[in-house]
């Protein structure tokens, strides 16, 4: 299945007194690998807002540490649709540092959030069906 790289250089607000990024920091990394997914689809989170009239609230979260990043390393975000069934989508990532010179890049780590698609007042909805499409057809690998 196709996934959605972005690349990001961690910076030092994003570490702890050991100098490794600190373990929320990829929850947040998680969310830009969505808003960047969405927005290599031609979609944006901020016209699913406004125009859509739906959020995308968090409901499970996971993450699987490997391996510290530190201050400077350039990290890979890869992120993918895995599930979307009714008002659910669920979306998988793997965080990984830069490889250099050859090298391959080092898998961090690996999570997935579980989101409910919401209207302001956190009723269920359908995601739009342009939205739905376009993730439908990325897990598909077309």
């Amino acid at each position: 299945m196709p996934v959605i790289t972005h690349q990001v250089r961690v910076r030092y607000a994003e570490t702890d007194q050991m100098g490794i990024v600190y373990y929320a920091n990829y929850l947040v990394w998680f969310e830009l690998g969505r808003v960047e997914l969405l927005r290599s689809l031609g979609l944006a989170y901020s016209q699913l807002e406004t125009d859509h009239g739906c959020i995308l609230p968090v409901v499970e979260a996971t993450c699987r540490y490997r391996s510290p990043a530190r201050y400077d390393d350039e990290i890979l975000i890869e992120t993918r649709p895995s599930m979307l069934r009714g008002s659910v989508l669920k979306f998988a990532y793997r965080i990984l540092r830069k490889g250099g010179n050859g090298e391959q890049p080092q898998l961090l780590a690996e999570g997935e959030t579980v989101h409910v698609v919401c209207d302001a007042e956190l009723n269920k909805k359908l995601l739009p069906e342009h939205y739905a499409d376009a993730l439908r057809e990325l897990m598909a690998g077309d």
